[in-house]
Parts: C-alpha cells; structure tokens; sequence
C-alpha cells in the first residue's frame, strides 16, 4: 500500500513539475541556427492553433521574461531582437494562453570571430545536416583551413566551411564545434537526432501520431489501477450483500411461517383438553 501511494504521488509530482509540450504551438527562429554573432537581428515567432502564443525566454542574467520587457519588440506572433548581445543567451519557448509549451531552442550569442551554424531544432534520422563555420573575416582569410569537433574529438578537416553528415542517425548526436585557421572557435551546440517513425496509413505526408510519452501512459496504469480495483471490491460487497440480505428475508420469511403453524398446532391442542 505504502508502495503504491509513493508511486502515485511521484506521478503526480512529474506531472505537475514537467510543463507539457505540445504540437499545437510551436516556435520558429530567423536565422535558422543556434548561434548568432554580436550585433546581429534575430526574430522569433510563435505559431499556435489556439491563437496568438506568447514568446518567453530564460537568461542566465535576467532570469524568465516574456518578449517585450526590454529585449525584444512584437509584431503580431513575430518577436525581434535588434542587435543581439551575449546577455541574450538562453532557452527561448512559446506558450499559449492556456499553458501549452513549445520546444524549447538554446540560442547562444558570441562576442568572438567564428560561429558554428546547426539546426536549432532537432533533424530527423535518415536526413542529410550541414554544419557551417561562419566567421566576420573570411574575406580577409586566404585559403581557410577548417576543423569540425564532435564531443572534443576531431571529426573532419576540410578548406571549405561546410560539413555535410549524410544519413544522419542517432550516433552522430553530440556538441559539435568548429575552428576556423587564423579566426579562432566557436561555441559549442548540441545536435539532436530524432528517431523516425514508418507511416501506418496514407502517404508521406501523414503527420506522426500523438503519442503520449510511456511516463504518462505508467502513470495513468499506476494512478488507475487502485481505482479500478476499489471499484470491482465495493461490486462485489455489493452483490453478495444483496444476496445476503434476500437470503435473511428468506429465513425470516421461513421462521415466521414455521411460528404460525406452531400456534394453529397449539391452540387446537388446548380446545381438545378442553373438551
């Protein structure tokens, strides 16, 4: 018993401290990357199928905050951010008015001379992703040399800025980085590979079924399980106590007559000494 209120509570707790994410609101950036030079303009919108969603962010520096508050000025879902600085690194998200998150995108604003240009969002497995090395001086750099690190470790060595992952798959997931000869690093950003699904009816462009995360469904069994059983107990104390009280009447029922005929028998045994 004691087992199964902790499990319960636990449900309830990760329920309530994990805010739900949903694809009925979603967050779009411009540029589509995760890393931006100082100075640069970067818009953030939000799409929602229950109306307008709200823009929110959290800073190290500022903490949580909603578009507008000093950083960032709205146009309709759009939210722009004029010349971005480092102080403006952080998670950026859309919620809708009735709480509904967004995926959450890290955006990281550097000071330095490199950047390195990845999805911002995670890419399907089986997808081709490019990685770029940007830098403010390639038109002074001659002949460039670039190196792309995966995890700390050297992955590729190229004179081009681009580097191209065919077929992408889970294992190449990773914090990705990039060195540009005579410009300096980049920061890092995490590459995340999400896991394909087949289409179980129509074509290619069948959108994927919502299906809920495997915590929610054990918490649902957990937190159900205790009802349904009350449930099936209190049934049957029910019918066999509707059994047993229409086999009390039966016996009450069987007594009574059995006492009627006692006295009829009686009372005639009496008028014969009588007589």
């Amino acid at each position: 018993m004691k087992i199964t209120l902790l499990l319960i509570s636990l449900c309830v707790f990760y329920t309530l401290g994990s805010p739900e994410i949903s694809r009925e609101v979603s967050v779009r950036i411009t540029p589509s990357r995760s890393q931006f030079f100082q100075y640069e303009d970067v818009s953030l919108s939000c799409e929602s199928s229950a109306g307008v969603g709200q823009l929110r962010r959290n800073t190290t520096t500022r903490g949580t905050e909603s578009c507008s508050y000093g950083w960032g000025s709205i146009r309709g879902s759009d939210c722009t951010i004029n010349t971005v600085y480092p102080s403006d690194s952080g998670v950026y998200w859309c919620e809708s008015h009735s709480g509904q998150q967004s995926q959450r995108v890290r955006v990281t604003v550097t000071a330095g001379s490199v950047i390195l240009g990845s999805p911002p969002f995670p890419v399907m497995e089986g997808d081709d992703v490019t990685l770029q090395c940007k830098t403010r001086f390639i038109q002074v750099l001659s002949n460039p040399h670039t190196d792309f690190y995966k995890d700390g470790v050297l992955v590729r060595s190229t004179g081009t800025e681009n580097m191209t992952i065919h077929s992408v798959s889970k294992s190449d997931e990773g914090l990705y980085r990039c060195s540009i000869s005579g410009a300096g690093d980049s920061a890092e950003s995490q590459l995340t590979v999400r896991e394909s699904y087949p289409a179980v009816l129509g074509g290619p462009d069948t959108p994927a079924p919502n299906v809920p995360p495997l915590h929610r469904l054990i918490c649902h069994v957990v937190v159900g399980t205790p009802y349904l059983v009350s449930t099936i107990i209190l049934g049957l104390i029910y019918r066999d106590r509707r059994r047993a009280l229409k086999a009390l009447r039966a016996a009450r029922e069987h007594l009574r007559g059995n006492w009627r005929r006692l006295g009829s028998v009686g009372g005639r045994r009496c008028n014969v000494q009588k007589t």
